[in-house]
């Protein structure tokens, strides 16, 4: 009984008020009854009311009024509205306006408790559907408080409850996947799918199946039908990592589909709607993709109708020490440690590094530091990071040539090698891919075996 929720009852009539607490009490209800809305509002003011039933034709403020208020200021509550003027154009007018359901009088008792139960489980859906949401939007919150951030929050809030397309842009690792999450996540559109691709991991002959899916047959290895990520991201949000990769036939697709809402999939004949935000990403300056070429200007101009820049970290290094204990937490969770505490100088070197790979190197750095610094008891020091600070496989005197085998001296260095061609081409995989002569899609890869993705 103590648990049970407790539904307020507001009906003019003090007969109808008892006849449903009694019913309702029975099955374990707890009741409490008003008998005019200004009376039912005051009730609901005060807190730990799971249901309304709410009569529609009361003296003063009728029912449609206070279902109006309850909708405006208790929008979890369910309304069941009763009245015995049970017409049709009343039952109507009450479910538009926000009712869960409607009950004629006189009452059927196993009716009223059909409907309450449903409306109430409904609710508790609701309730934890919500609970989920606010849980994902905390796993990707941005984290900081730096006046950089701060101005980064204040782009978000204002873009998210909007249908603008969004170009975000800033270096690898900055977090321009957790931004396109979070506008996601604050849209109207947060209960539909989040699909993210990476334009720049996908080679170019499978770009546009991927976007726009394939039918059987549409080319060596179409076995069967595919869905593409416009189709996925039906009623949500796409996210176009790298669009700045994307190849030209793909580009004018892709303008094609922002324009009509309308895909096709790739060998297929059949045109589909689509509603879909799309939100874009890039390291690249495409104002200069499309001077030489590489990009489309009208298509840069769909996809920019909202810009929003992501900070590097060297841009907001007084973030650090409030990222750095973030992830050692994290980290600690993850791989079932004791979370490691830090050491002022630990902070004072991490605040002198140069961070070429921005907040995801940070991420991966404290991880190494928390499963590999010696003294699981002690704060990480300076000493700690500067040990794991080139990865796990580098020895700690820096010496490759320490390496036991020929395998571990070839990752070492290969690892070394990227890391460092990526920070002298300032995070642009494409620039860095074609200066050390191999395919993005290969770099990519080795980006993620060596933990610098």
């Amino acid at each position: 009984m103590a648990d049970s929720p407790r539904i307020l009852i507001v009906d003019d009539q003090q007969a109808v008020r008892d006849e449903l607490a009694y019913a309702l009490e029975f099955e374990g209800y707890r009741c409490r009854q008003a008998a005019d809305g200004p009376a039912a509002l005051h009730v609901l003011g005060e807190g730990d009311i799971g249901l309304v039933l709410l009569d529609v034709k009361m003296p003063g403020m009728d029912g449609l009024e206070v279902l109006d208020k309850v909708r405006e200021r208790w929008p979890q509550i369910p309304v069941v509205m009763i009245s015995g003027h049970g017409d049709i154009e009343t039952a109507v007018a009450a479910i538009r306006a926000g009712a869960y359901d409607f009950l004629p009088k006189p009452f059927d008792a196993d009716r009223v408790l059909v409907s309450v139960q449903n409306a109430l489980k409904i609710a508790s859906l609701e309730s934890e559907n919500r609970n989920l949401l606010e849980e994902l939007a905390a796993e990707h919150e941005i984290l900081g408080e730096s006046p950089a951030i701060e101005a980064l929050r204040k782009l978000i809030e204002r873009a998210a409850p909007t249908e603008a397309q969004v170009l975000i842009t800033g270096e690898n690792g900055t977090g321009k996947e957790l931004v396109a999450r979070q506008i996601h996540a604050r849209s109207r559109r947060r209960r539909g799918p989040f699909v993210a691709v990476n334009c720049a991991a996908i080679p170019a002959e499978l770009i546009e199946s991927e976007l726009f899916g394939h039918e059987k047959g549409a080319f060596t290895g179409a076995h069967q039908a595919r869905k593409g990520c416009f189709e996925l991201a039906h009623g949500g949000t796409l996210f176009l990592d790298e669009v700045g990769d994307m190849a030209g036939d793909a580009q004018a697709k892709l303008l094609r589909a922002l324009q009509d809402r309308v895909v096709t999939r790739v060998g297929g004949q059949r045109s589909m709607q689509v509603d879909v935000r799309v939100l874009a990403a890039t390291n690249q300056d495409l104002e200069q993709g499309i001077q030489d070429g590489s990009f489309r200007e009208d298509l840069y101009y769909r996809l920019r109708v909202v810009p929003i820049h992501v900070p590097s970290l060297r841009e907001r290094l007084d973030d650090v020490p409030l990222l750095a204990r973030h992830f050692l937490v994290e980290s600690a969770r993850r791989n079932g440690l004791e979370p490691r505490t830090l050491h002022k100088d630990a902070i004072d070197w991490l605040r002198t590094c140069a961070w070429p790979g921005n907040v995801r190197e940070l991420r991966n750095l404290c991880e190494a530091a928390t499963i590999l610094a010696d003294d699981s008891s002690a704060a990480l020091t300076a000493a700690d990071f500067r040990s794991v600070a080139t990865g796990s496989s580098r020895p700690r005197d820096g010496d490759f040539f320490a390496l036991p085998t020929i395998e571990e001296f070839r990752a070492a260095t290969e690892r070394e090698f990227i890391r460092r061609k990526i920070a002298e081409n300032s995070g642009n995989i494409k620039r860095t891919a074609e200066r050390i002569g191999i395919q993005r899609s290969n770099l990519y890869k080795k980006l993620d075996r060596y933990g610098l993705k």
